[in-house]
């Protein structure tokens, strides 16, 4: 709905009231009860409150001229009901009329039709706090009922939505929650405590602001614009808190896999230690005068088996690869268990903001375009 302050203005021609001018000295009469004379029975169709203005004089005249001509003229405010359609809200424009129409009597008895020449006037210095009023239509809305056909004129006001409002208030504070979640990437694995409290209160965050912006709007059955964008924004908090779920698991893994190896390497220690000293055991037990063959630590250069050695020995060349940027970067981050937890966080700190970006560039192009095909 929206409300307006308007002067009504409308003119006839009654036969009935003609009058001698006495030579052109008497310009028009003025009544100030609309009662004592015939007035159409017009009526604002959409309208949902309305009131006169009595202060300090009822805000009302009636003019008749000599030759039966009479002008009627009262200041009227008016809340008037304007269907819109929110689809691409706040990127949108809406249309609201003003419609006015006979009551009872049809067009076979009464006909309105605009005044020639600017028959609509708006003050120069009209403002709105959210909208501007781009242009406006004169038109006819004739309509046909049971009881016959009626006269019907409508004013069609183009609205146009203030964006900046919205950008300051809603687009810029989302996009800078989306970006402080982002900061868990650079905090360390450790930090718990300060990784899940920045993730929670970011969602938090989202969440309230989310609600406020759809407490303002009446419910409706589609998505808006603003829907998509703070629904978007909201997924991407909480992809961050997951984020983090991911690397904490991840490097408990790790720990656990970490206290395996240290188990089984203890066991091979122990193991060969007792292995050793079983050997020592059973040299013990041997002859004491039995003797060991030493083989001798460095072969000349003419001794027939250091030459079979050699020959076994084979150098196999391969042509060196192409350097592929992608694998170098991620090969700085190798795929144990104790840096897999690592290698999320640096994958997150780039995919997160390209991604972002990339649905910035969709919903920005999707509807701005929308809004031109509809103007």
């Amino acid at each position: 709905e929206y409300s307006v302050q308007l002067t009504f203005r409308e003119q006839w021609l009654d036969e009935r009231l003609k009058f001698d001018d006495i030579g052109g000295r008497l310009k028009y009469l003025t009544l100030t009860e609309a009662n004592r004379v015939w007035m159409p029975d017009l009526f604002f169709s959409n309208e949902k409150e309305g009131h006169f203005h009595n202060i300090i004089m009822p805000n009302v005249y009636i003019r008749i001229f000599p030759y039966g001509s009479v002008l009627y003229s009262i200041r009227i405010s008016l809340t008037l009901a304007c269907p819109m359609n929110l689809k691409l809200y706040p990127l949108d424009r809406q249309v609201c009329s003003l419609r006015m129409a006979s009551y009872g009597w049809t067009t076979a008895d009464l006909v309105f039709l605009w005044k020639e020449g600017d028959p609509v006037q708006v003050v120069k210095n009209l403002h709105l706090p959210r909208f501007t009023l781009e242009k406006f239509l004169t038109d006819y809305c004739n309509s046909k009922t049971n009881t016959g056909e009626y006269s019907c004129l409508k004013v069609d006001l183009l609205f146009k939505r203030e964006f900046s409002y919205y950008l300051i208030q809603i687009y810029i504070p989302c996009c800078m929650l989306v970006i402080v979640s982002w900061v868990s990437f650079w905090l360390d694995q450790g930090a718990v405590p300060a990784r899940v409290s920045l993730g929670v209160t970011t969602l938090l965050t989202m969440a309230t602001q989310t609600s406020g912006i759809n407490a303002s709007l009446p419910p409706v059955s589609y998505t808006k614009a603003i829907d998509v964008w703070t629904g978007v924004c909201l997924t991407f908090v909480f992809g961050a808190l997951l984020e983090f779920a991911l690397v904490n698991y991840a490097s408990r893994s790790a720990d656990r896999a970490a206290d395996m190896h240290r188990e089984n390497m203890k066991k091979k220690r122990r193991e060969m230690e007792q292995a050793s000293l079983d050997a020592a055991s059973d040299l013990l037990d041997t002859d004491s005068n039995a003797t060991f063959a030493m083989k001798p630590l460095v072969r000349h250069p003419g001794d027939p088996l250091a030459l079979e050695k050699l020959r076994q020995c084979e150098v196999h060349m391969q042509a060196p690869k192409r350097p592929n940027c992608c694998r170098s970067w991620l090969s700085k981050f190798p795929t144990r268990q104790c840096s897999r937890s690592k290698r999320i966080d640096v994958i997150s700190r780039i995919t997160f903001p390209l991604v972002f970006a990339l649905f910035n560039l969709v919903y920005w192009s999707t509807y701005l375009f929308r809004e031109e095909e509809e103007d």
